[in-house]
């Protein structure tokens, strides 16, 4: 029997990413964000969600892309997790997919150090590959929740 996992999907710099449909709280537009003075660069800001504070984190910066252009608003990938959502700021939203496990592969060598520590691994599909982010190393920046 084939071992299948859905994934919501995400794009950074035209690349594609996904994330456990099971670790998506919510996917949501661009959100008004307060900075934190003296925060790490990774850390967009705080946003509002419904009453809610959550730590959004850059995830261009933490995986050392370059920075999105001015006019370029980021969405919002909500994540959960035991002390609070965390939201990932990303260039676009993707769909859900269904992919095989038989697809995935260890992240290639070909990946820079830096992202290869956040990428768990990748399906190989039709048309590109999808690159599994390990969500909690990359929100390992953001400590206890700010609420």
């Amino acid at each position: 029997m084939k071992q299948r996992r859905q994934l919501c999907t995400f794009y950074l710099q035209k690349l594609l990413f996904g994330v456990e449909v099971e670790k998506v709280q919510e996917v949501i537009r661009y959100q008004e964000m307060t900075r934190i003075p003296l925060s790490p660069e990774v850390i967009g800001g705080l946003i509002n969600l419904r009453g809610q504070i959550v730590t959004a984190l850059d995830l261009r910066r933490q995986l050392a892309l370059a920075a999105r252009d001015r006019g370029e608003l980021p969405m919002n990938v909500v994540i959960r997790r035991d002390d609070g959502p965390i939201s990932l700021l990303v260039d676009e939203i993707g769909d859900v997919v269904e992919v095989d496990e038989q697809l995935f592969e260890p992240a290639p060598d070909t990946l820079d150090s830096r992202g290869r520590e956040f990428i768990r691994g990748v399906y190989k599909l039709k048309q590109q590959l999808l690159l599994l982010l390990d969500t909690e190393k990359a929100m390992s920046v953001v400590g206890t929740h700010p609420a």
